[in-house]
């Protein structure tokens, strides 16, 4: 009998180890679970993750370029014109642009290209500016990034979102694009990245231009007329030395002035160069700017900046586009 208690004893004893040990398990794997669910945001998001503007009635616009020069280039004089008018722009440059110059690479590159934009933006009159801790050329469509686009949309309570298209040339430009498209829905489901506060609203996703025609061409839902601004955006792009006025990475040592008439001359150079590249988006999408600006004031645009509707998030009618746009008259 005594014999007989005691192996009983030592099966509960050792059901009670077990499940001591089942338990202390699933406690593991349960806190595991909950620490993936509410990941800590990457110390670039937390680093640049600015209040949100409050609500005065104003838009919120975040555009996102995949180097330290995109947004200033394919937005630049919108970006004047809205934030005239007391609306709130931010520009995200998704990678650092570490490898983006002939000549110098890596972190005091970055640095540079860093202090370029916010200069830039300085001369802009955004709101602020944001370059991302990502390496030039190696920009994927992880879910860490997306949670990365995803929080930086929530984070400025965004009404309007710019990136580039995913049929772009450059694979970071391309991925970008992917990036803004994936966040398109995500912006409002509660319990993705529930450390970040979903959006209400789901914002306007549109793309900037390019001339890549296949899958398919750029299509101009809203051609903007830069004409006023243009002398200010070309002070930005020249403010970003690195990338026009040394070459950036397909330049050489022939294109670094050395004198003050040299600077000048080439800095001349780069005015009309993008000035003609802003003429041309205007005549491609010259059929649209009539119809915006009416035939008259259409036809005497000389230089713009264009945007495509992604048919991801909100889709606005065309009275709201010009509540988003308000620096488009009404047609005459």
């Amino acid at each position: 009998m005594n014999r007989w208690r005691w192996s009983a004893c030592g099966v509960v004893c050792g059901l009670m180890v077990a499940g001591s040990l089942g338990l202390a398990r699933w406690a593991m794997e349960t806190s595991a679970s909950a620490g993936a669910a509410a990941p800590t945001p990457s110390a670039s998001v937390a680093a640049g993750a600015e209040k949100a503007p409050l609500e005065d009635g104003k838009l919120r616009i975040i555009e996102f370029g995949a180097h330290p020069d995109d947004c200033e280039i394919f937005a630049g004089g919108t970006a004047i014109l809205w934030s005239e008018q007391g609306h709130h722009v931010k520009f995200v440059s998704v990678t650092n642009g570490d490898i983006g110059h002939w000549g110098s690479a890596g972190g005091p590159l970055a640095q540079r290209r860093t202090a370029e934009v916010q200069e830039a933006a300085r001369i802009l009159g955004i709101t602020t500016t944001e370059v991302l801790d990502i390496h030039d050329g190696e920009l994927e469509p992880t879910l860490e990034n997306r949670r990365t686009i995803t929080r930086l949309i929530r984070g400025w309570n965004a009404d309007i979102v710019i990136g580039h298209r995913p049929n772009d040339y450059h694979p970071d430009h391309r991925y970008v694009g992917v990036l803004m498209q994936d966040s398109a829905f995500m912006v409002s489901v509660p319990f993705f990245c529930p450390d970040a506060p979903p959006l209400r609203k789901n914002p306007v996703f549109l793309y900037s231009y390019d001339n890549f025609q296949r899958p398919n061409p750029f299509r101009p839902d809203v051609v903007v007329a830069i004409d006023s601004v243009l002398d200010r955006k070309l002070d930005a792009l020249v403010a970003i030395d690195s990338q026009f006025v040394e070459g950036g990475c397909l330049g050489n040592a022939t294109m670094v002035p050395t004198t003050p008439a040299e600077r000048q001359s080439r800095c001349q150079q780069v005015r009309e160069s993008f000035t003609k590249r802003f003429a041309d988006i205007a005549d491609r999408c010259r059929e649209k700017l009539i119809e915006l600006y009416g035939e008259q004031d259409g036809k005497q645009v000389r230089c713009a900046e264009a945007f495509e509707i992604c048919e991801y998030g909100r889709q606005p009618t065309k009275e709201e586009l010009r509540q988003l746009f308000p620096l488009v008259p009404q047609k005459k």
